[in-house]
């Protein structure tokens, strides 16, 4: 529900922020003629040494500068005391629907209050990484009462894989009924690692489901084999169906559910409010963490191709950052800042703000607003919340919503200081 009614609250984000100064020329953004040699360069938020210190593809395409303007914000603490929350979605009535990674689902309240968990959520492998995941009201939900989940599902052969659940939330907001797994990902393996995953709803019919490669070698090999769903992007309808017009629906061999490979670990998924564009963000090795333009049928490259190292040091096989019928990222964090949760901005309490991306981090401890324009990143801000942010989120009421990755969890909001 978060992504389809972001398509419907804002039109013309871009000229609404290019009117917050003048442009040298029409085609030109408010951060690039703040870029402009009439005006002193601004330098990066980042200024530690890099990691991989590969040079990029691009102008921009890391350590992009500050932008020129910014609002003042604070946070609130709205709830505290869940076990390492994953993921938050709003309910009609502005109480919150949290998910915590040992497989509880909570309904937060307006004013803080944590009800006891809702019934009838799925088993889940809940070891290291894995547990009970994302969760998305479906667009409808004010009349359906459906929701999704994702999580890592378990195998009596020991093995798990990424799994999406629909389900309908009692009228009560206590139970889980009619609960059906819609998709897995295949093949189910012996990790419990890089799940992903985020779901992401295109239209009111289908859906993405965002997922990692499964950690190590030689597993995550099969990211750059597109006859698995590992290290992928599936698009789905609703029900579980394959739309008839994914990608490789028609392919003899590649999997009819991908709509792009290549993938490391995708924790962070949204849609373009204006184009309705899929943007991915990716935990990518150190030094190497993504951010994606998601199109169909497209290779992203891991892990044939990197701006990071292993994280135990040294090339990433062959240690290259670019390779024919593979994509480029759109940007990358190098050092990392362990990314997870993602949301553009379109609210009226932070006007300079419309239109921009914020981005958790879990290692960084903070928010990173990134200002996008003709489809680069030309400015990023760090908003420093002292919390491993795992999941972003805006709220009806126009504030950003964020869930802290921490045994001590907190559901946190910014808001205008003062």
């Amino acid at each position: 529900m978060r992504h389809v009614l972001s398509m419907f609250l804002v039109f013309g984000l871009t000229a609404c922020n290019a009117g917050q100064q003048a442009a040298p020329d029409a085609g030109q953004s408010a951060e690039a003629a703040a870029s402009s040699e009439s005006r002193p360069a601004r330098s990066p938020e980042e200024t530690r040494p890099p990691e991989a210190d590969y040079e990029p593809a691009f102008q921009g395409q890391t350590r992009a500068p500050k932008p020129a303007a910014t609002e003042a914000w604070t946070t609130e603490t709205v709830a505290q005391g869940l076990e390492h929350p994953w993921a938050i979605d709003f309910l009609p009535d502005g109480a919150m629907l949290v998910t915590e990674r040992p497989g509880r689902l909570r309904v937060v309240s307006a004013d803080g209050d944590i009800s006891d968990p809702v019934s009838g959520v799925p088993a889940v492998d809940a070891r290291r990484q894995g547990g009970l995941l994302d969760i998305a009201l479906a667009p409808d939900f004010e009349s359906s009462r459906t929701l999704y989940l994702s999580f890592s599902e378990p195998h009596e052969d020991g093995t798990n894989n990424t799994a999406v659940a629909r389900a309908r939330l009692s009228e009560d907001a206590t139970a889980l009924e009619e609960v059906e797994i819609i998709f897995s990902q295949y093949p189910s393996v012996e990790s419990v690692g890089h799940y992903g995953s985020r779901i992401v709803f295109q239209d009111a019919d289908t859906i993405w489901v965002t997922m990692g490669d499964r950690q190590g070698h030689p597993v995550r090999q099969n990211a750059q084999d597109p006859t698995n769903l590992i290290g992928t992007v599936a698009r789905i309808h609703t029900d579980g169906s394959i739309p008839d017009d994914n990608p490789f629906i028609d392919h003899q061999e590649n999997a009819p559910e991908m709509w792009s490979w290549g993938h490391r670990n995708i924790q962070a998924a949204d849609v373009h409010p204006e184009t309705g564009e899929l943007w991915t963000v990716e935990h990518g090795p150190r030094g190497g963490d993504e951010l994606n333009l998601t199109e169909a049928g497209k290779n992203y490259g891991w892990p044939a191709i990197s701006y990071g190292i292993e994280y135990r040091g040294g090339e990433v096989y062959e240690g290259k950052t670019e390779q024919d019928g593979m994509e480029q990222p759109v940007y990358y964090w190098d050092p990392v800042i362990a990314p997870s949760g993602m949301s553009f901005y379109t609210g009226e309490v932070f006007p300079e703000w419309r239109g921009d991306l914020f981005v958790g981090g879990l290692r960084s401890a903070l928010v990173s607003r990134l200002v996008l324009a003709d489809g680069r990143v030309v400015a990023e801000e760090w908003l420093e919340v002292g919390h491993r942010v795992r999941d972003v989120v805006q709220g009806p009421d126009g504030y950003i919503y964020l869930v802290t990755d921490e045994s001590d969890g907190r559901v946190m909001r910014i808001v205008p200081e003062g």
